[in-house]
């Protein structure tokens, strides 16, 4: 005698996981709407809190601190970093304010911060002129011998001209300078130092001849002794030193009051030619 199987009920199994599948999905979407919800609610509450504090008087900038200016005074430095008294701190795009100042031709660096609840630090390091660098055009170099600006009647005047160079010779980032441009920065550099026997102030001229080295025009030197210094390629500190000793020579001699150029090109054999007037045969002579 057979068994009577119990058969089940595939549609009521079926209608059952159906309502399961749609409860599941009804709190998945239940979770994600949540979390949408949440998530623009806190998106209003930075946009609505962003919009309150960056109009809220407590934080309008009363006090901008500007420090490293030279040249450049307090309000072409605000002027230029498009910030004007009053603005709100906190609205203020500090990393491109700091582009809008680098951008200015006489400052090198900038760095600007802001000091809660109302005040704005800018920190600016200027470009420092070295030399007017004559190329056909004259252009104005910094301390590294880089071309930062075209000459201007608004520049420093006191400024030693260079004269004989190519754009080629110009200092490029990353590469080696030119033999010229090199000889003539390695005398700038000596310049720079107030104790040095030749300082940039009394230079008027430094000529390149690209086969013979340099050639100095500082009128101004030695009291007017000597006009124009030929100091060749290399060594520079060392023909200084030989300048100095023939200038002491010179002094005690009383030979000369005046000489139109000395030639240091050899340190071993130092030329100087005295002005005409001093000297009937116009010769050179030896020191």
């Amino acid at each position: 005698m057979e068994r009577n199987r119990t058969r089940r009920n595939f549609y009521k199994n079926s209608t059952a996981k159906q309502q399961a599948n749609i409860m599941e999905y009804f709190k998945a979407s239940l979770k994600i709407s949540a979390g949408i919800a949440t998530l623009l609610l806190v998106s209003f509450t930075f946009i609505f809190g962003y919009d309150f504090l960056t109009q809220c008087n407590y934080f309008k900038a009363k006090n901008f601190s500007v420090t490293g200016i030279g040249k450049l005074t307090k309000e072409q430095v605000l002027k230029h970093a498009r910030l004007d008294e009053g603005v709100n701190i906190l609205s203020v795009n500090l990393s491109e304010v700091r582009k809008r100042l680098i951008a200015h031709l006489w400052i090198a660096e900038a760095e600007v911060s802001r000091e809660l609840p109302s005040k704005i630090h800018i920190r600016i390091k200027e470009q420092k002129a070295l030399a007017v660098i004559d190329l056909e055009r004259k252009f104005l170099i910094n301390t590294a011998g880089e071309i930062f600006k075209e000459v201007s009647a608004t520049n420093p005047d006191n400024l030693p001209i260079v004269s004989g160079l190519e754009f080629s010779d110009i200092n490029v980032l990353g590469e080696t300078r030119s033999l010229p441009f090199d000889a003539v920065m390695q005398v700038l550099k000596l310049g720079q130092n107030p104790q040095s026997l030749l300082p940039n102030t009394l230079i008027k001229r430094i000529h390149v001849d690209r086969e013979i080295g340099l050639t100095i025009h500082a009128p101004a030197f030695a009291s007017g002794m000597i006009s124009t210094i030929k100091i060749g390629y290399h060594d520079y500190p060392g023909k200084y030193a030989g300048l100095k000793n023939v200038l002491t020579y010179i002094k005690k001699s009383n030979e000369f009051s005046r000489l139109v150029s000395i030639d240091l090109n050899n340190i071993d054999r130092i030329v100087v030619l005295p002005v005409s007037n001093e000297s009937p045969a116009n010769d050179q002579k030896e020191v």
